[in-house]
């Protein structure tokens, strides 16, 4: 036979085995993830359906899980817990609309006189408030919140500055007082998209006191926001 006469077979090109599809279970976990379960570990222990001991526990495979599938276990006997590991970023809770853009904070000073700010207002990221023998009233129980974090600093010398916020939100606060008070009532909000309102500074001979003001709650903020921005 004449190998040379015997027509030449094309080569087939090598064809790739499909790439792997991974389900949801399989994707890494991330650090918003993570404390998106941890928050509801700890309301679960709040409301006494977790021990201490349990919680520890739980918590403690939380942060150490590589996938999202790893938290099911976790969470798969609690109320909460229902579609919670698999919430994405369109699915919250709360619409804070654009963040306001960079510029000056909103300035409330009080001179031998008094300032207040209440009512229906669209709350910026920061706020200087400053009192000099007179007295300084921020009420963000009706306010709008244009983004998450708010940031208060207080300054108060032979006067006073109080600020009140909604029962369900959270409140910290950073300060001192000389020959004076500072008092920031700690809040933290079970739901992890709330508002979270920081009240740092310090008082010379006055007070700076924030506090939640009891039966005010922020409802329906993404309706109200929409609305307040004519969407």
């Amino acid at each position: 036979m004449d190998l040379e006469k015997q027509p030449q077979q094309p080569l087939t090109p090598a064809v790739p085995p499909p790439a792997e599809v991974l389900n949801g279970d399989d994707i890494r976990a991330s650090d918003a993830d993570r404390d998106r379960i941890a928050d509801i570990l700890r309301e679960a222990m709040a409301e006494g359906r977790l021990t201490a001991d349990e919680h520890a526990e739980r918590v403690d495979l939380v942060y150490r899980a590589k996938t999202v599938g790893e938290f099911q276990p976790l969470v798969r006997d609690l109320p909460a817990a229902s579609g919670s590991t698999a919430q994405g970023p369109g699915t919250r809770p709360y619409s804070y609309g654009p963040e306001a853009p960079e510029g000056p904070a909103d300035n409330l000073v009080a001179v031998f006189s008094s300032s207040v700010r209440k009512g229906r207002w669209r709350v910026g990221g920061r706020t200087n408030a400053f009192a000099l023998f007179g007295s300084v009233e921020i009420d963000l129980t009706e306010a709008l919140f244009g983004q998450r974090f708010t940031v208060i600093n207080a300054t108060s010398i032979f006067g006073s500055v109080e600020v009140r916020v909604p029962e369900n939100i959270s409140l910290r606060g950073n300060g001192t007082g000389v020959f004076g008070g500072f008092e920031v009532k700690s809040l933290e909000s079970a739901d992890p998209e709330a508002p979270v309102v920081v009240v740092n500074g310090y008082a010379v001979f006055g007070s700076v006191e924030a506090k939640p003001k009891r039966g005010k709650f922020v409802a329906d903020l993404q309706r109200r926001l929409r609305k307040h921005l004519g969407h």
